[in-house]
């Protein structure tokens, strides 16, 4: 017997040594997972080798270094066993390495059952971390684990079609061309989407705007039915043609300007304080008729938000030097509540000075009209009468605003002109609601406080107390804020989605800004685009139906340089009439058919304009400015920007010179036809401080005549002395000199 044979076979001395990882067959770890997760499944479980039988039937432990020396002869064994006649298995079990954890073996008739256990197929070293792997995906709901097993099994198999795909990039240069690639197709599809979704495509007719006077809104406009519940402007009462013959007999206006700019735009504050908000011809107009009575009340000042730790020094010496800046409680912003917040400071801080001249009507009485406070320090450009008022050492307190505007810096104001339009309005809406009786006298509201302030025409009754509470209550009958006007007044931008004042300037009368910032509902609508969140405000009025949308659509545009649908050449009364003779030949079309067009429900229009109501001799649409020739002066490049003027249509090879288009330009006094006001309000878009400079010397500088305009009337009063001379020395002058001396 073979397991006879075993036993009594002399054991040979031997070197135990500890077993290596390498001696084992590389093959013996190829058993798959798979397989020896089902062996372990199926296989019963069997005593282990762990006694052998003696030939006299006895049992005992069986020690393996002693039963089973190693044999030191090469080749298979001649000594053959099977399941029937020894329970020991055909080959020797070898030591497990001292990494492997030892199981105890199976017993059992077959080898093959023993198979999966044995040490010499190697099993996987990581088995204990599939199995702990395995364990840990189990945990969670069925129904989770199955969704998450699609996805990602979706995820990655269009990720290997993907990058096995024989187009997809492998090689550098192959990569670098398709990221170029799908970074050009990235920005074309976001240029297509604002195109899309931009509402200004083509140039606006501002021929037929200027063709047509200034309109307002009535209240009966109002109409719950209408998709846009406010008043379009385009459907409204015409005005009467800007200016009034009476325009300098009313009152001025109260106006507290806002300009909105931020902690590091020093530059362009300089050069607002310098230019628009200082200069005579924008603060008196084309000419000194009132003496700058008219923009006595207006007050600029910047409005900033907290400025940063590296610019709070500066700011604070600016405040110091100029007494113009205000910083309102807010993180600087654009979109984020800075214009609620500069109107909720202004209903409590907003202060202009009194009327100081003598007008022949009175100023109109308002709720507000009560309510003075000291005069505060003077930033220097502000009027000449309120600085004249405080040196004279007895000043008068100064009063609420009739209104207060909210400007970005990046526009150009004429003061008068803007005062001008809201002093009309102010009057034309107070005498709407007094419904016919006598708007401008103070006889409709009593007196019942000494200590309040009477401002009427043109006495003052000095307070009694000369520092009182600014924001005491007075009596129900001067509180009572049912005939404060109210106005809402700007550039209408009307579009396929919207309709608002733009934001680059519009004025909001005293009671509207006193209602901004009071409710709560408008506390919640402060984000967002502020120009149409503004708008959105003045839906939710409870007297909406009442508030009067003012536009002023001609006066009112984008500086030359811009290329915007808003934009065309600085623009003068002159011209304007030029315009209004060349819509006259349009005899199968006219202004009121364009501006009083049926709008479809997005705000439409169902009327096309002729392309000649909006060309510009100065600027195209959509295509950046180039000077009409070259190496023009900087007076001469300045009047090409001037809409219609001779300069502004020179071209290359063109018989005119500019030196003959510059010696018969037009002075200030013929473009303004003789008025006072009437001309440009707001330049807006004026992006680089270049073009602001440009704009200040065509609104600002100029001579009121032309050297030809000289040169013609020394002309003309050349030929009426020759002529006085000629008649003079007449026969017939003679004898009737001769014929009077003798009577």
């Amino acid at each position: 017997m073979a397991f006879a044979t075993n036993l009594l076979r002399p054991s040979s001395p031997r070197i135990p040594s500890s077993p290596r990882l390498e001696d084992y067959d590389s093959s013996s770890s190829t058993d798959s997972a798979d397989t020896a997760q089902t062996s372990q499944h199926h296989a019963r479980p069997r005593a282990s080798f762990t006694t052998s039988t003696s030939a006299t039937g006895s049992t005992g432990p069986l020690r393996s270094d002693s039963l089973f020396p190693p044999t030191l002869q090469s080749g298979p064994s001649s000594v053959s066993s099977t399941a029937t006649s020894t329970p020991i298995p055909s080959r020797s079990v070898s030591p497990l390495p001292q990494f492997f954890p030892s199981n105890p073996s199976s017993s059992g008739n077959s080898d093959t059952d023993s198979e999966p256990n044995s040490p010499l197929l190697r099993t996987n070293r990581n088995q204990w971390w599939r199995e702990d792997r395995r364990r840990w995906w189990t945990i969670g709901s069925r129904r989770r684990r199955k969704r998450h097993g699609r996805i990602m099994r979706t995820l990655k198999k269009w990720m290997r079609r993907i990058v096995r795909h024989p187009f997809f990039p492998r090689q550098p240069i192959t990569i670098i061309l398709t990221l170029l690639l799908l970074s050009v197709f990235a920005i074309f599809l976001t240029l297509l989407l604002i195109h899309i979704l931009n509402p200004d495509k083509e140039p606006l007719p501002w021929r037929a705007y200027c063709s047509m006077p200034s309109s307002s809104t009535p209240p009966d406009y109002f109409s719950p039915s209408s998709l846009y519940p406010y008043p379009d402007p385009t459907s409204g009462k015409l005005l009467p043609s800007f200016p009034p013959a009476n325009l300098d007999t009313l009152p001025p206006a109260g106006l507290f300007i806002g300009v909105f700019s931020i902690d590091s735009a020093f530059e362009r504050r300089m050069l607002v304080r310098s230019t628009w908000a200082s200069h005579p011809r924008s603060r008196d107009g084309a000419s000194s008729a009132d003496d700058g009575a008219g923009t006595s009340r207006s007050i600029v000042r910047f409005i900033i938000g907290q400025p940063r730790k590296a610019w709070e020094r500066r700011i604070k010496l600016e405040m110091d030097m100029y007494n113009d800046i205000i910083i309102i409680p807010v993180a600087e912003n654009m979109n984020g509540g800075k214009t609620h917040t500069f109107f909720s400071w202004a209903s409590i801080n907003a202060w202009v000075p009194p009327v100081y001249a003598r007008t022949t009507v009175p100023a109109p009485r308002f709720s507000y009209s009560n309510y003075t406070t000291s005069p505060p320090s003077l930033a220097p450009h502000d009027s000449s009468l309120a600085r004249r008022d405080q040196d004279q050492g007895r000043s008068k307190p100064w009063v609420r605003p009739d209104y207060v505007v909210k400007v970005d810096d990046d526009s150009f104001v004429m003061l008068a002109e803007l005062e001008s339009r809201l002093r009309l309005e102010l009057h034309v809406n107070a005498r709407h609601h007094t419904h016919g009786a006598a708007p401008y006298t103070s006889s409709a509201f009593r007196i019942q406080d000494a200590s309040v302030t009477i401002l009427s025409g043109n006495t003052s009754t000095e307070s009694l107390s000369s520092h009182h509470d600014p924001l005491s209550p007075r009596s129900s009958s001067w509180t009572d804020s049912s005939h404060d006007p109210l106005i809402y007044w700007g550039y209408l931008v009307t579009n396929r989605a919207n309709r608002f004042m733009a934001g680059e300037l519009y004025a909001l009368s005293w009671s509207l800004v006193n209602w901004v910032a009071k409710d709560p509902a408008v506390k919640g609508l402060t984000r967002g685009a502020e120009d149409k969140q503004t708008a959105k405000w003045m839906r939710l009025h409870p007297r909406a139906s009442e508030i009067r949308w003012s536009s002023e659509r001609c006066w009112i545009y984008d500086h030359p340089r811009s290329g915007t649908v808003y934009s065309h050449g600085f623009l003068f009364p002159s011209e304007v009439t030029r315009v209004k003779r060349s819509i006259v030949s349009y005899s199968d079309k006219t202004p009121q058919d364009v501006l009083n067009y049926p709008t479809t429900s997005m705000g439409g229009n169902n009327v096309p304009t002729p392309s000649a109501w909006a060309h510009s001799s100065v600027s195209t649409f959509g295509v950046r400015y180039v000077p009409p020739i070259p190496d023009l002066t900087t007076f001469q490049s300045v009047e090409a920007l001037v809409e219609g003027s001779d300069m502004s249509m020179i071209r290359e090879g063109s018989p005119m010179t500019p030196e003959y288009a510059w010696i018969h330009r037009e002075g200030r006094k013929k473009r303004y036809e003789g008025n006072r006001v009437g001309g440009t309000v707001v330049v807006h878009f004026i992006k680089k401080n270049m073009w602001f400079l440009e704009t200040a010397l065509a609104l600002l500088e100029g001579e009121e005549l032309s050297e030809s305009e000289k040169f013609q009337r020394h002309e003309t009063a050349k030929t009426a002395v020759d002529s006085s001379s000629s008649l003079t020395h007449s026969p017939a002058y003679q004898r009737a000199i001769s014929k009077h001396q003798r009577r």
